[in-house]
């Protein structure tokens, strides 16, 4: 299977969750402490380390340390790459993988 359609996948499944979804539009207005990030939210803090594990480990979001806390902030090239993602598959595009494929009697559709 094509790499691109893998590595979205997992970028798909990260945003399954409805907090990891408020997290990344949060993330949206710039760089957050995790303790920025918890008072929003009514979770403990190992269930906000499991959410930005997630987010952190598909690549969208960056995690730095300083100190005893850790500042995220969205990975603006994934961000684009999963944007151009998402637009291309869900236009007709020359290139387009339907193109690719033969109906039953043979021909090119």
């Amino acid at each position: 299977m094509d790499e691109k359609y893998t590595k979205s996948a997992g970028l798909f499944k990260a945003l399954t969750d409805p907090n990891r979804l408020m997290i990344v539009d949060m993330l949206s207005c710039g760089e957050l402490c995790a303790c920025d990030i918890l008072e929003h939210f009514k979770i403990t803090q190992p269930t906000l380390s499991h959410h930005m594990k997630s987010l952190c480990d598909c690549g969208l979001v960056n995690g730095r340390k300083e100190g005893k806390w850790i500042y995220y902030s969205l990975n603006e090239k994934a961000v684009q790459d999963f944007k151009n993602f998402l637009c291309s598959i869900t236009t007709n595009t020359d290139d387009c993988i339907c193109k690719e494929r033969e109906c039953n009697c043979g021909e090119k559709q």
